[in-house]
């Protein structure tokens, strides 16, 4: 299995790169602020053949080069419903008022080919199983991404900005609701295997087994209180 990572862009979002192997196909996660050319530079340097890109919610940091990398490869966008309208009007997600600017110059609306995730759903992509999770806190949109362990190799979680390594996403921007993400966090984190990596949208990698002894949010949760951690420095746009 081939991951390729790096942050990119004013916000430091992690995009992925997801092939079995160096020469095959693979999708891309997360295509964010600044990102085509590190998408590019991946995709030369490991000879990957882009076939999706898939988004785990539609907040510009995440999105913002979706439009130039599915138009270079030719290949469709997956997001959820309920975060589309985010490609194409980015200042609403983020609650800017009029006048307000945003980020310079970017590039901003929905590729040739736009499909929809759902909760559940299981895509099967550049030979690869990626099992779908709704899980809204964040965004209403929010999604999260799961491969199934394989022999040697551990279960990997695309956790988006659901959870990060220390912390959770943000809930103080439009969509966002605390509650809603502490009920994501228990129903699609606490479940988890110790061992599954965690790959998120922001900062270092880390596995459900290290969040779930350290995490402040994870361990309230874990213990059914819910909110006692609110006012803890939460991350991501």
């Amino acid at each position: 299995m081939l991951i390729a990572g790096f942050p990119a862009g004013a916000w430091g979002t992690n995009c992925y790169l997801v092939a079995p192997a160096a020469g095959e196909e693979c999708v891309i996660i997360d295509p964010g602020h600044q990102a085509a050319q590190g998408v590019e530079d991946a995709v030369r340097k490991h000879r990957l053949k882009p076939v999706a890109v898939v988004l785990t919610h539609g907040h510009i940091d995440h999105v913002a080069s979706v439009v130039p990398v599915c138009g270079a490869h030719d290949v469709p966008a997956w997001i959820h419903p309920e975060d589309r309208y985010m490609m194409t009007d980015p200042e609403k997600a983020l609650g800017l008022s009029v006048g307000q600017q945003l980020m310079g110059d970017l590039t901003v609306g929905e590729p040739d080919d736009v499909k929809e995730l759902s909760d559940g759903a299981v895509l099967e992509l550049a030979g690869i199983e990626f099992s779908v999770a709704h899980a809204p806190g964040h965004t209403k949109g929010s999604v999260t991404f799961r491969m199934p362990e394989q022999a040697d190799i551990p279960s990997v979680f695309f956790s988006g900005d659901l959870l990060f390594a220390g912390s959770i996403g943000r809930t103080d921007l439009p969509g966002g609701d605390h509650a809603e993400i502490l009920e994501s966090l228990a129903r699609v984190c606490l479940p988890l295997e110790d061992s599954t990596v965690v790959l998120s949208g922001h900062g270092p990698q880390t596995t459900i087994g290290r969040e779930r002894a350290t995490n402040p949010f994870l361990r309230e949760v874990a213990a059914g209180l819910g909110d006692g951690f609110s006012a803890a420095p939460r991350r991501g746009m």
